[in-house]
């Protein structure tokens, strides 16, 4: 009898842990701010980064466009328009990086696209693609700000 009422006590604890543990969390304000629909989603734009077609450039000249690029990335993440941005490890498809652009069309992407130099000089090229993920992704880069000892 003492068992069972250990038992039974356990599994009252246990669901309310649970009960507890599923229960949604809602915040209308901060769902708004993000513009998340019902489901805490909002439209992206995806961008694969691969390696251009100028190979020609020299030294130099791809310090200089790189230097821009980068630039270019934390002008747009400031602007709110790019959510996370970030080069590929080496690999054998001439990947290079990825943008996500916090527009919902190809052609505000493509606009984007369009002011990065190491793409206006074809170090780089983009393929861009609609994205649908989570609208808190856009929260990223003020959470790296806290983590990141030294800026890039």
């Amino acid at each position: 009898m003492k068992k069972s009422i250990l038992l039974l006590a356990f599994l009252l604890i246990s669901l309310l842990g649970f009960s507890q543990e599923t229960e949604v969390k809602f915040d209308e304000n901060l769902a708004k701010s993000l513009h998340a629909d019902e489901y805490g989603m909002k439209k992206y734009v995806f961008c694969l980064l691969k390696s251009g077609t100028n190979t020609t450039a020299s030294k130099e000249e791809t310090k200089k466009l790189f230097e821009g690029h980068m630039a270019n990335i934390g002008k747009l993440a400031k602007e709110g328009k790019l959510v996370v941005a970030g080069p590929f490890m080496k690999n054998d498809r001439n990947y290079r990086g990825i943008y996500i652009f916090n527009v919902e069309t190809i052609e505000e992407a493509q606009a984007l696209v369009a002011t990065d130099p190491a793409i206006q000089a074809k170090l780089l090229e983009a393929e861009l693609t609609p994205w649908y993920s989570s609208a808190a992704l856009q929260e990223t880069l003020k959470i790296h700000e806290k983590i990141a000892k030294t800026k890039m």
